[in-house]
């Protein structure tokens, strides 16, 4: 066989095996190391954040450079966004590839998918909420947020026909373009909300319908951001949610993004979460 064939081989070989590796979610997660440990030789906890609607991993990213720079090991996977029980099982096939303790974030319907998914996954310690949904099992989204006034989303939001989870035909929602920054991020430079806007994944429309079976936070500590300005999820319904699950709460007068408007404060909290797991 000529060299250009023995060549062409292994990188077809070194390349199927990196896929494969990459694939099952163990070369990005991996165990604890050394280098995974405080002074105190305690394995720190992985952060797992998991974004809300209208968005994707990115909307994380003022708070992964925060924490990353702080020494904490973090990860981002993607929401499908798909349906409260879909999303949720996703997670939870994630978490499973991550060693070690975890403190799972979530941010809006974020929260509800971290609430479902962390009530099968050993691996998690702790939940941090921001500016999120909480339910408990029995809870309907749609019917949490009517509870409370404030939010502007419902009629900010625009039908595009596609197909449901299921196959069958459904609706994906997004927020209007020329709504975005009011309702999702007014606090925010509107050059970085054009680019959010123009950049949203969709929500299922049966995500709004659908019932929470489980309540992580009934039996793990929990952190929650309260957006005071938030034109989505409503204060009110915030404060509830957070009185409820005795979480351990502040407060921020952000818009429904304070992943962008209060990083600091997000980072704060989030690494509050994981001292107490470190203890």
């Amino acid at each position: 066989m000529s060299g250009k064939g023995v060549s062409r081989r292994t990188a077809i070989v070194a390349g199927t095996a990196t896929a494969a590796s990459l694939g099952t979610g163990t070369a990005a997660a991996g165990p604890a190391t050394a280098q995974d440990r405080d002074h105190s030789g305690k394995t720190q906890p992985t952060i797992v954040l998991l974004h809300g609607a209208f968005a994707d991993a990115s909307s994380w990213s003022p708070v992964i450079e925060r924490l990353q720079d702080r020494g904490h090991r973090v990860l981002a996977p993607a929401n499908p966004l798909r349906g409260l029980h879909h999303d949720a099982a996703h997670l939870t096939a994630f978490l499973e590839s991550v060693e070690g303790p975890v403190v799972l974030a979530g941010h809006s319907y974020g929260g509800a998918v971290i609430t479902q998914a962390a009530a099968s996954a050993p691996g998690v310690r702790a939940l941090v909420y921001i500016a999120a949904f909480m339910p408990d099992a029995g809870d309907v989204l749609g019917e949490l947020t009517s509870r409370f006034p404030g939010s502007q989303l419902a009629p900010a939001l625009t039908q595009v026909p596609a197909p449901a989870p299921d196959g069958t035909p459904g609706l994906d929602l997004y927020i209007r373009t020329d709504k975005f920054h009011q309702v999702f991020a007014q606090d925010v430079p509107r050059d970085t909300t054009r680019t959010l806007a123009a950049v949203q994944r969709p929500l299922s429309a049966t995500a709004f319908g659908d019932q929470a079976t489980a309540a992580a936070w009934r039996t793990l500590p929990s952190w929650t951001l309260i957006a005071t300005e938030d034109h989505g999820i409503p204060p009110e319904l915030q404060r509830f949610q957070a009185r409820r699950a005795r979480s351990h709460t502040v407060e921020v007068p952000s818009s429904h993004l304070p992943l962008h408007s209060f990083p600091h404060a997000v980072t704060s909290l989030i690494r509050s979460a994981a001292g107490a797991v470190r203890r």
